[in-house]
């Protein structure tokens, strides 16, 4: 069995050059061992096939409180940096039946025909947003994330979830601190617990008002004396749904932006027709997925994953930005930006049961949202170099601190 003598390959838990680390990190082999924030072990799998037989296996777990022994014993505490991802009861941190019954209640908000119906008042707040750009005088850069990548999503969110007015920045902020797991154990404790007392918040407020939102369908299935859904599963449901559901397409349409303004033939393509915005978008998900790292699961028993014996127990950090650059799946252009290219195959929405029910709505906010803005603005410049741009803290989600531009 496979070992490596030169100790693991510790994570930046700033995620300043997160593919640049993934590279280091595949280069040590398909299934490698990394050293977490905080000083936890972990394997990093980055090898597409192999990732697969994981995200399907019945001997992985994402249950840390039944499958990790050193959470379950205490010896994994709040001061880990990655505590609240493995703690917060979802389906996200469900195994089996209770991901099966955790699951449940969200499908049905995610069908197609359900997210189609959403299509109007996606393309109604791009069209917003744009106008608000296009009312914007002379010729100062506009930071696109800031006031296109991030609102669209956040509105689509909060309208689907049914956030009141007054709750929004607040949970906005909270969002943010979520995926900086550089904070320190202070900050971020206080940042969830803020979170969650924000979300009683909400749920307290559609008891009181209930509308066609996903709160109050969560909060009659969790009443409905017929099921089993506690409040804190309630409170934690919305809190994945909103962390997923709005940081995730900011970064898809940041990436996609910068992508195509530093690609301009392909952009040229998109803008004449002859390449399909589908087709942009689905590279720019294989390419710079939203999600780098997805922690986390754990080792239900002993077993081999290629050459590598994993301990019951052990932690396992499933790497999509690793599986989607995989040169046995996509050859020498695995690290080139390539919306022609043939094999639209990725896993940046996951794979197997927990597959991310929002990816038709993530899609389709990012065809609306890119659609519209470059066909508002197609000759929209970068109005620095690419490398004075920035990361967004963390090694989990992948997008830019900011992205300035010139729109005329």
């Amino acid at each position: 069995m496979k070992s490596h003598t030169d100790g693991p390959i510790v994570i930046d838990a700033s995620g300043k050059d997160i593919q640049g680390e993934i590279a280091s990190i595949r280069a040590r082999g398909p299934v490698t061992e990394v050293e977490l924030p905080g000083g936890v072990p972990a394997w990093s799998v980055t090898d597409t096939e192999l990732l697969k037989k994981v995200l399907l296996s019945s001997l992985v777990s994402k249950d840390a409180k039944q499958h990790w022994p050193a959470f379950r014993d205490g010896r994994i505490g709040t001061d880990f940096p990655l505590f609240n991802w493995v703690n917060t009861p979802s389906m996200f941190t469900a195994y089996g039946p209770d991901h099966r019954r955790l699951r449940a209640p969200l499908v049905p908000v995610f069908t197609d025909r359900r997210t189609a119906a959403l299509e109007p008042r996606i393309q109604a707040i791009a069209d917003d947003l744009v106008k608000g750009l296009d009312a914007r005088t002379g010729g100062d850069p506009v930071d696109l994330r800031e006031h296109f990548a991030y609102p669209l999503p956040l509105r689509v969110i909060n309208e689907l979830i049914g956030v009141p007015a007054n709750l929004i920045e607040p949970l906005r902020k909270c969002v943010d601190g979520i995926f900086d797991v550089a904070a320190s154990q202070e900050e971020a404790l206080a940042n969830y617990q803020a979170m969650l007392a924000l979300l009683e918040t909400l749920v307290e407020y559609r008891r009181d008002n209930p509308a066609e939102d996903m709160t109050s369908a969560l909060i009659a299935h969790a009443d409905d004396p017929a099921t089993v859904f506690s409040d804190a599963e309630l409170i934690g449901t919305l809190y994945l749904a909103i962390n997923a559901g709005h940081e995730t397409t900011v970064d898809l349409l940041d990436q996609a932006i910068f992508l195509l303004l530093t690609h301009p033939d392909h952009l040229a393509a998109a803008l004449d027709g002859s390449l399909p915005w589908a087709d942009v978008i689905e590279e720019t998900l294989r390419f710079e997925p939203s999600i780098a790292h997805a922690p986390l699961r754990y080792a239900v028993d002993d077993f081999v994953l290629g050459d590598v014996a994993i301990t019951a127990g052990d932690p396992i950090l499933s790497c999509p930005a690793g599986a989607n650059r995989d040169p046995k799946v996509y050859g020498d252009s695995a690290d080139m930006f390539d919306p022609t290219r043939t094999n639209k195959a990725h896993m940046a929405f996951g794979h197997g049961p927990h597959r991310c029910p929002g990816a038709p709505l993530a899609r389709l906010e990012a065809l609306v949202g890119l659609t519209t803005l470059f066909q508002a603005f197609p000759n929209m410049k970068l109005a620095v170099s690419p490398d004075e741009l920035g990361t967004v803290p963390g090694f989990i989600a992948n997008g830019h601190d900011r992205l300035p531009v010139i729109l005329r």
